[in-house]
């Protein structure tokens, strides 16, 4: 997705993927595991980084690479270490380790 006035080829995210995103991550905030946020736009790819305090480096680090699309997947999921935790097609199955995260911080 480009965005007007900001140079034509600019990743960012699609409305329904930032609604799947942001409802995660509220949900993170509710459980008391995520309390910050940040997104990066550039030329080559969008990413969403989660942080559990301001000051650490993202504990969750989701990235969208168009370019990767018809190789592994243009979605990825970095971990704290920035050790690639998921990779895919579909969002959805890229952010089910964070979903599962969530499941175990409720049930605790």
């Amino acid at each position: 997705m480009a965005f007007p006035g900001r140079g034509a080829d600019q990743v960012g995210f699609e409305r329904a993927e930032l609604m799947r995103i942001l409802d995660l991550y509220g949900r993170m905030v509710a459980a008391g595991e995520w309390r910050d946020y940040a997104m990066d736009f550039d030329r080559h790819a969008a990413t969403f980084a989660a942080f559990r305090r301001a000051a650490e480096r993202p504990q969750a680090r989701l990235e969208k690479r168009p370019a990767l699309r018809s190789k592994q997947g243009m979605w990825t999921l970095f971990g704290e270490h920035g050790q690639v935790l998921k990779r895919g097609h579909d969002l959805a199955g890229v952010l089910a380790p964070m979903e599962r995260r969530l499941l175990k911080a409720v049930d605790d």
